[in-house]
């Protein structure tokens, strides 16, 4: 059998190729006298009188002793020591015992050493080299694995054969190195050595991770040319693999074709398709399935029991997984950390913490340990809910359990912190965690960065970047773009500029984001003949430019007033099949509307429907106040109504345009009255800037009753306490109008503090 992988061509080749393999992994050594005396030369230690072993030892107790030895100094110690007995014994156990140990930390020179000592007392076995790929693999030295094959041949005379090859196409594999792969598998066809079934399993799976089904299928069809049958493993591994690809169909066929090929389905094959039912959210099809395959005498297990919680997790389904769980118990499974984590991710999903927390409390009341990825889930919902002191202190029971907080849930603390602007606690986190070992990572700098660039201190951004790059973290695109953007919005285009270039020299390739922040930067300061030229070079590059690169540039036309270039980016943007969005078309028809052709805009926003595009308040608004100023207030009042009806919801802007307009159009001010009361009746309730207007005007006109009836319609529908109202209807009554305005005010921005529009209560 003969393989070729290729990434881009999906192929693989029927004809054996031999590619170069580099030189292996040969460290030099000047030392020649025998392997105890090198090794105890590098601790000035020895195992002196001291031992847990009779000098008259046998092999096993001295194998034993190794295996409860915590590092390899103290293994090596303790070998140096036995070597010298007259009870020792050469044997590959305890020599592959010492290679364990020495590959657990990269000692790859002492391994060859080991390796050396033990041919001379021809103890040495193929085994032992697979002890050494394993640890080329554990430091990610895939390429020294190779050259492991032909030191093994040439210079410790050993041939390797399919069990051999076998793990090393697997530990390739688990790599994801799949071009290794090739090359392993041409040498092991090079030598004439047959595949078994297990071969063909590993390959298979190689193909299914590159997500090339069809060649994994082909390659099953080859089998029964070599006398082999494919097993369970054969058809559950594609399964798998059409799984990965969200195509159960696939997979279900293939259990089709294990059936009538009369191959064994066991639990294995079971569990691969729930947890692929489970996978796409079609939960009820998996426990369809369980029944139909309990009859034909299949038992759930635990990790049957463990998809089935996931699953109903994953679709919102808390409650019914929490009777899963119960089930559970009664069938004597004990419940494991998957399945409590299942459950505290599912419940912070849905946003019951409270919930969550009792899930916490329950496992560890089973003796069953959280472990970070609860804590995390726990930590990172509390910050999203802006719960960031609970957030910390559930990390204090973190680290106070043993439980080191990995980078993940620093991130999460820093992220909230900086979410609530609380930028100072966060660095403090930031330092403590390098102190701690906790080693910062790209999203860390990353949120830190942007926290100083939004706040305008961009000299501290640097710093940190510079911080980045010291402590050995790899700059990316996503920090240049941040770096970027802080520039732009603090009209420091010059110095974004540089930094744009400073990502050419440092190897980062720059991405669409990266030339779309400056483009807008620069329109932002006028300088829109370089943002042409810059986006001439993104094409260039091989970036084509979309909807947000077209729409800075549209922006800086309709702005300017020059609607005849407006047009023409609008013209270029589709035919350059970019299809352009309501931000488009709300931009062109501000433009529009500001160079005094409210007509063609008010036509153009009644096209949009047309074009498949539901009209929002960018692109109602700038009409709507078009013909209040023109005095036109019946006609802006139906948009408005239309918009509400058929559009997105009126936002801020909306409303004080029609306050605006209603207020200042020499109509009388009843018309804005009524208009606020009908709003409220439909359940929006306004923020308080748009209410302010009106409400003054009342004031003004000495309409007092008016405005306290409008106010009580507000407390109710804003549910303010009663404290709270008992206070505004006190300044009231006193007729401390002002005050009473200022209180309603601050009750409401409070209530939304980011948001800008009226919203249904």
């Amino acid at each position: 059998m003969a393989f070729s992988f290729c990434t881009q061509c999906s192929s693989w080749s029927l004809t054996p190729t031999l590619t170069p393999t580099p030189p292996p992994h040969r460290p030099s050594t000047s030392l020649s006298f025998p392997l105890h005396k090198r090794l105890v030369v590098h601790s000035s230690l020895s195992y002196s009188t001291t031992h847990p072993l009779p000098h008259d030892f046998t092999p096993q107790q001295l194998l034993d002793s190794l295996r409860r030895q915590n590092d390899e100094s103290s293994a090596l110690r303790l070998f140096d020591w036995a070597s010298k007995q007259p009870s020792f014994s050469p044997s590959s156990a305890v020599y592959e015992e010492v290679l364990t140990k020495l590959g657990k930390v990269g000692s790859f020179e002492s391994m060859r050493d080991v390796l050396d000592e033990m041919s001379h007392h021809q103890c040495l076995s193929k085994g032992s080299f697979l002890i050494l790929i394993e640890s080329y693999a554990a430091f990610d030295l895939y390429d020294e694995i190779l050259g492991v094959v032909d030191v093994m041949e040439s210079e410790f005379g050993l041939e390797p054969d399919t069990h051999f090859f076998n793990f090393l196409l697997n530990v390739l594999v688990d790599g994801n190195k799949l071009k290794l792969v090739e090359t392993a598998n041409s040498k092991m066809n090079s030598r004439g050595i047959k595949p078994d079934v297990s071969t063909f399993n590993i390959l298979i799976k190689a193909l299914c991770r590159a997500h090339q089904i069809r060649p994994a299928l082909l390659l099953m069809e080859e089998m029964g040319s070599y006398g082999l049958k494919p097993d369970e493993k054969t058809f559950t591994t594609i399964m798998q693999g059409y799984i990965e690809e969200g195509e159960m169909k696939g997979a279900l066929r293939i259990r089709e074709q294990m059936v009538e090929y009369g191959c064994h389905c066991s639990n294995v094959t079971v569990n691969v398709l729930v947890n692929g039912f489970c996978k796409e959210g079609r939960v009820d099809e998996a426990f369809g399935f369980i029944e139909k395959m309990a009859k034909e005498g299949f038992s759930p297990d635990q990790y049957t029991f463990n998809t089935l919680v996931k699953g109903l997790c994953r679709v919102g389904h808390v409650k019914h997984a929490l009777e899963i769980m119960d089930v559970m118990l009664q069938e004597g499974f004990d419940l494991d950390i998957y399945t409590y984590n299942a459950l505290v991710s599912g419940l912070c999903k849905l946003g019951e913490i409270e919930e969550a927390v009792d899930i916490l409390d329950q496992m560890v009341s089973r003796d069953c340990s959280p472990n970070t990825v609860t804590y995390n889930t726990l930590i990172s919902t509390l910050c999203k809910e802006n719960r960031v002191e609970e957030a910390t202190k559930l990390a204090r029971v973190l680290t106070s359990k043993g439980i080191i907080p990995d980078v993940c849930t620093v991130n999460s603390l820093i992220q909230g912190l900086c979410s609530n602007s609380n930028h100072k606690v966060a660095m403090e986190l930031f330092e403590e965690m390098k102190m701690k070992g906790c080693q910062p990572d790209g999203f860390t700098y990353s949120l830190l960065i942007d926290s100083y660039c939004s706040r305008g201190k961009l000299e501290e951004a640097l710093s940190l970047l510079k911080d980045m790059e010291s402590s050995g973290c790899a700059r990316n695109a996503v920090i240049y773009n941040t770096l970027i953007d802080g520039f732009c919005k603090n009209k420091r285009i010059e110095d974004a500029e540089e930094i744009f270039d400073q990502m050419e020299l440092q190897g980062i390739s720059r991405n669409s984001v990266t030339y779309n922040t400056l483009i807008d930067g620069l329109c932002q300061n006028r300088r829109v003949e370089e943002a042409s030229q810059l986006m001439d070079q993104m094409i260039m590059e091989g970036l084509k430019p979309d909807k947000f690169t077209y729409n800075s540039l549209l922006t800086y036309f309709c702005r300017s007033g020059d609607i005849k270039k407006a047009a023409d980016i609008v013209q270029n943007m589709t035919s350059n099949g970019c299809e352009p969005d309501i931000v488009t078309y709300g931009t062109l028809i501000q433009g529009l509307c500001k160079a005094g052709r409210t007509e063609v805009a008010s036509r153009l926003l009644r096209s949009l429907p047309m074009k498949g595009l539901v009209p929002t308040p960018h692109a109602y608004n700038p009409v709507i106040q078009a013909l209040f100023k023109r005095k036109r207030t019946t006609e802006a009042m139906r948009l408005v109504r239309e918009m509400m009806e058929k559009g997105d919801p009126p936002d801020a802007i909306t409303f004080r345009i029609v306050f605006r307009g209603l207020c200042n159009g020499g109509g009388p001010i009843g018309e804005a009255v009524d208009f606020a009361i009908e709003m409220m009746e439909k359940g929006y309730l306004p923020e308080f800037s748009s209410f302010s207007m009106l409400a003054e005007g009342l004031y003004a006109l000495s309409m007092e009753d008016t405005l306290i009836k409008l106010v009580d319609m507000i407390m109710e529908k804003a549910r303010v306490s009663d404290s709270e109202a008992s206070m505004i209807r006190g300044f009231l009554k006193i007729r401390k109008f002002k005050d009473a305005l200022a209180t309603l005010g601050g009750i409401l921005n409070s209530q939304r503090p980011r948001k800008s529009y009226w919203t249904r209560n």
